[in-house]
């Protein structure tokens, strides 16, 4: 068997640059680097190996593992998670880093790629396998187990965990990792911790191994057996809503989805990584569902009898903490190609099965049914009622300050259809699921399985990355709050060193908007989110006076193009020209935020749904008090399923 005489480092460099992800999707398939490319900053734990490895195939052979800069590990592993979303799940990035913090800040990264089932290759640097030097800088010491590392803390967080002890070990690593980042069920942060001195030790590399190898995406047939027990109970059913998720997206099942509600006339409701499966203003599309949904879907799923579940896995913002379904006689029919979700909410009448070829069979078995006329008139009522509260919560008109559901209408507004709205955390994930009107299957990137403050801007440049790389041309515009930029904006200058045109709506609300709301009605008055000088008497940050925080100029001393909107009678228009202007600005000329001002205090409509977040029962506090006797109700309503 023919070899090369390579690093290790060098052997995983090559080896990553030469794998293939193939898919077949309705005839047509796709075959694009599972690899395209490695984020890096470099220690002492991997500037010798995997930054030698990188730099000598720059300058030899660069086509194999471009090298892209970052200014933070956890943001680098954030960019490839927004990649990976908006391709699918057919490509990601690798990330390599030192030992350490800079292998440890990785962690919330991978936990996020976990969560939301994306796939993120994380390639920490860990102490010397052969201890020759022990311990090293940055090694954390346990007397109890040698063998444990930093790196240890990536177990829990990965779908795949391995520690490449002796040089040998990198072949079976290496496959092992690709085989679960291209599998749609396994599917998350792979995690392969790379001693340092392993990563310069010299091997044998096999031929094989460094050859072009394919990776097909599984996309398993559903079981006859099981599509005849689901026609079944949708057949009998009376009052049947679909919950769409995200699954719907990675199975590229949209058409088909289209395609069974308007046989059947069931409506459609979707989660935040289903927004997109329907578009907004579809006659069967309620629109988001559960504690930061419609009035339309709530409505419909509260007294459905039949819940026909496609790629969901029921997170509790969907099910309003399993008050949205109040139906008695509700039962649930899931489609999901991971058996574990599909038997979610008690169900046995599962659909084990990629979502399109799942749906595919379903409209063949579909014949004559129809939702009844109540059905269908209580749909066209409900979303008539949703739109209106929409429109009106768009046309709200304070002054000087704009609410953040007018800001929402504006943006929405000046963007086009196939243009990518991207958010993470704080109060505008769930008002972009209930209010964001969306027209394209790729326009909505909302992470919210982890909800990660900070996520916003780098995974943004993921999915800007992602949309270069397609050439699909479409605009990707970032919303974030105060407190998710000065968690983590740093990105922000990768996007300027690479000129690439991010657009960034930044709004300045002077604290924690979210939590506050969420704290106002659990009865503890906003206690400790809000940006103000620090009382020392009380010691307290509620009562001072707003902080001297100038963002705009934080952002712009980075090197962006800043576009201020100030508060005023026009302000409204302002902020959509200022859109348009960032819009118009070409690509390669570089980011772009945009700075508004809103006033934290003035909510979304409500939902008329619940999330359950628990009151204390014995309180001083007569806010409390009030809070503790709402959530007590709430509860009565909650089913405690299986």
């Amino acid at each position: 068997m023919a070899t090369q005489k390579m690093s290790v480092a060098q052997a995983v460099v090559k080896f990553l640059g030469n794998q293939y992800t193939v898919d077949e999707v309705g005839g047509e398939t796709y075959r694009e680097r599972t690899i395209p490319g490695m984020f890096g900053i470099f220690g002492h734990g991997n500037v010798a190996g995997v930054g030698q490895a990188l730099r000598q195939f720059q300058e030899l052979e660069p086509e194999v593992m471009p090298y892209y800069q970052g200014r933070n590990e956890q943001a680098q592993v954030h960019q490839a998670v927004g990649y990976a979303r908006h391709t699918r799940r057919r490509a990601t990035y690798a990330v390599t880093t030192s030992i350490g913090p800079g292998s440890s800040n990785m962690v919330t990264g991978a936990a996020l790629a976990t969560t939301n089932r994306l796939p993120a290759l994380l390639l920490p640097s860990d102490q010397f396998a052969t201890r020759a030097a022990d311990p090293v800088l940055q090694q954390l010491e346990r007397p109890d187990a040698g063998d444990i590392t930093v790196n240890d803390i990536f177990r829990p967080v990965s779908r795949y965990f391995d520690r490449v002890w002796r040089p040998e070990m990198v072949f079976a690593s290496l496959i092992n990792g690709m085989r679960v980042l291209t599998d749609p069920v396994e599917t998350g942060a792979v995690t392969i911790a790379l001693p340092q001195d392993v990563q310069a030790e010299l091997i044998d590399v096999p031929e094989e191994f460094l050859a072009p190898r394919e990776w097909r995406i599984r996309r398993p047939e559903a079981e006859d057996v099981e599509i005849r027990a689901a026609v079944e109970a949708i057949q009998s059913a009376k009052k049947p809503v679909i919950i769409a998720g995200g699954g719907v997206h990675y199975a590229f099942a949209t058409d088909e989805l289209k395609k069974f509600a308007e046989a059947t006339g069931i409506p459609v409701a979707y989660t935040q990584a289903g927004v997109g499966v329907m578009d907004w203003d579809h006659p069967l599309c309620l629109g988001a569902v559960g504690s930061t949904g419609s009035t339309a879907s709530n409505a419909l799923v509260r007294d459905a009898d039949l819940i026909i579940g496609i790629g969901t896995r029921y997170e509790d913002f969907t099910t309003a903490s399993r008050t949205a379904f109040q139906n008695p006689d509700v039962r649930f029919v899931n489609i999901n190609v991971a058996s574990f979700d599909a038997c979610k909410q008690g169900t046995s009448l599962t659909v084990v099965a990629d979502a399109r070829k799942a749906l595919v069979k379903l409209n063949d078995a579909m014949s004559g049914f129809s939702v009844s006329d109540e059905q269908a008139t209580q749909v066209v009522e409900e979303k008539k009622r949703w739109d209106a509260i929409a429109d009106a919560a768009f046309a709200e008109r304070y002054r000087p300050l704009m609410s953040q559901n007018e800001i929402i209408g504006a943006v929405n507004e000046a963007m086009d259809d196939r243009d990518v709205v991207i958010c993470a955390a704080g109060s505008l994930p769930g008002d972009l699921h209930k209010l964001w009107r969306v027209k394209d299957t790729h326009g909505y990137h909302v992470e919210y399985a982890y909800s990660c403050m900070g996520y916003e801007i780098p995974g943004g440049l993921g999915v800007k990355r992602a949309s270069l790389a397609t050439g699909d041309g479409r605009d990707v515009v970032v919303m974030v709050g105060d407190g998710s930029y000065l968690m983590m904006h740093t990105e922000l200058v990768t996007a300027v060193a690479e000129g690439i045109k991010l657009i960034t709506v930044l709004i300045q609300n002077h604290g924690y908007a979210s939590i506050g709301a969420l704290s106002e009605s659990l009865g503890s008055q906003r206690f400790g989110t809000k940006y103000r000088m620090h009382d020392a008497e009380k010691h307290s940050f509620d009562h001072g006076e707003k902080l001297p925080i100038d963002l705009a100029t934080n952002a712009e001393s980075l090197g962006v193009r800043v576009i201020s909107v100030a508060p005023g009678e026009n302000v409204r228009e302002d902020l959509m020209a200022a859109v348009a202007e960032a819009k118009a600005a070409p690509e390669g000329s570089g980011p772009i935020v945009i700075h508004v001002e809103s006033d934290p205090m003035l909510d979304a409509p409500s939902s008329e749904s619940w999330w359950d977040v628990p009151v204390t029962g014995v309180s001083e506090l007569e806010s409390t008090q009030r809070a503790y006797e709402t959530y007590a109700d709430w509860k009565t309503k909650q089913r405690n399923y299986l």
